[in-house]
């Protein structure tokens, strides 16, 4: 716009001496130089005069020039009035909306309907797998479950924390020293011959914690989670689940009480085992407990206190196996069946039996 208006007024400036405008364009060497000092000219309207062909400069009408010069600085007027004025810029776009509704404003022509979201689902090849965790909680998934513990490797200084038979699609839970459950599913673990990944760059844990425990398994496996003050609850693996990497919050812990490793609950299991660090013995029956879908403090499931806290727990059917150490501090084990059973035999919250004999238990675990 601005442009074109300083043009009209250069070649308003020449229209009465076009005789010596052409003049000046065939006889001088540099006639853009001569044109600016003759009529005053800028650079950009002296370079107009020359781009015109010298019959149509000769033409100029000064009528033409004058009505649009005329219309171009009234057309500037209105633009520089809309500028200043945030009324005036209101009004012509509410102008150009009116002319644009009263011109396109017919009936709409696509369809608006609302539609289901579209979700974007990964296949995960159901097949058996074993997750595979270290002691400093380095894991890893190996395909099939012909896995032999002794031909694992890892890391110096490291060694196996646990192998869990299951399957691709099934979940690992990541039990945290403060209570709180991580979930990472089984597919996203790698897998093949290496030391596998850290856990700690698949969760995100609190700071000043640590991943006590770890237990894989599909989501419909029950578990037996307990603390060493005596208490604890059964719940699902699919309960523990959840979608973000700073886990969800599952289990109360008291100061100065720690988690015991997830017992796993099998179908045919009906006594539950708990063990004192005296060697205390007390077996009741399953039924005793309920699932606890929100986690929580639990259940009582043994009478001990801070000189004597619980230390294992397990969950069985007819046979349980002591493990701890004998004379001299030799690493030894004892099944107890039938009438050894009996005698450890109470209600839950008790305190239980010592193991006879010359044992001194440190972990029970069902056969």
């Amino acid at each position: 716009m601005l442009d074109r208006i300083h043009v009209l007024e250069g070649r308003q400036l020449v229209l009465l001496n076009i005789d010596e405008v052409i003049r000046i364009i065939r006889n001088a060497d540099e006639p853009k130089p001569a044109l600016i000092a003759r009529f005053k000219l800028s650079d950009r309207q002296a370079e107009d005069i020359l781009e015109i062909r010298l019959r149509q400069l000769a033409r100029l009408e000064a009528i033409r020039i004058e009505q649009e010069l005329k219309e171009r600085r009234e057309e500037q007027g209105k633009l520089e009035e809309i500028l200043r004025s945030p009324a005036s810029l209101k009004r012509a776009v509410i102008r150009e909306i009116e002319s644009d509704a009263k011109q396109y404003g017919d009936a709409r022509r696509t369809l608006i309907q609302a539609e289901k979201r579209a979700v974007a689902e990964v296949k995960v090849i159901d097949e058996p797998v074993t997750v595979v965790v270290s002691l400093k909680g380095w894991v890893r998934a190996l395909k099939g479950h012909e896995i032999d513990p002794a031909t694992l490797t890892f890391k110096a200084g490291d060694g196996l924390y646990g192998a869990f038979a299951g399957r691709s699609v099934d979940m690992l839970i990541v039990l945290g020293s403060n209570g709180r459950a991580y979930s990472v599913p089984v597919s996203q673990l790698p897998g093949g011959r290496g030391d596998g990944a850290p856990i700690t760059t698949m969760i995100d844990l609190e700071p000043g914690t640590q991943a006590a425990h770890f237990v894989a398994g599909s989501a419909e496996r029950t578990l037996l989670l307990a603390n060493t003050g005596g208490f604890g609850l059964l719940a699902r693996i699919g309960d523990l689940t959840g979608r973000q990497r700073a886990g969800k919050g599952f289990l109360s812990l008291e100061p100065g009480e720690h988690l015991l490793p997830a017992v796993a609950v099998e179908a045919d299991h009906s006594q539950v085992a708990c063990l004192s660090m005296s060697g205390r013995l007390l077996l009741f029956g399953l039924g005793e407990l309920k699932l606890q879908a929100s986690g929580g403090r639990g259940l009582t499931l043994m009478d001990v206190d801070t000189k004597d806290p619980l230390v294992s727990v397990a969950t069985f059917a007819h046979a349980l196996r002591v493990v701890g150490t004998g004379r001299g501090g030799k690493p030894r084990e004892e099944e107890l069946r039938g009438p050894a059973l009996v005698a450890h035999l109470g209600k839950r919250a008790r305190k239980g039996r010592k193991v006879a004999g010359s044992i001194k238990p440190t972990r029970v675990v069902a056969i």
